[in-house]
């Protein structure tokens, strides 16, 4: 009989492990998919995946980076 509950906590633990990584990997297909929540994953990518934390890096760079319009006074070509 012990080894039957023995057993059955194995299994329990083992379900609530699969459980527990099936909720993160969905997340993370989630989150690429909407490109946000980056604060969530950006410690997992740093650490597992560096060339796509410095990606994520580089676009939120390029999304705060603000183009300059032109003056009403300006040439319409830039030399």
């Amino acid at each position: 009989m012990d080894g039957l509950v023995a057993l059955l906590v194995l299994l329990v633990l083992l379900v609530a492990l699969a459980g527990a990584l099936a909720a993160l990997w969905w997340f993370a297909k989630r989150v690429r998919r909407r490109a946000g929540a980056g604060s969530l994953m950006g410690p997992f990518d740093q650490i597992w995946r560096p060339t796509a934390h410095h990606a994520r890096v580089r676009a939120q760079e390029q999304d705060e980076r603000t183009v300059t319009s032109p003056s009403p006074g300006d040439p319409l070509e830039q030399p």
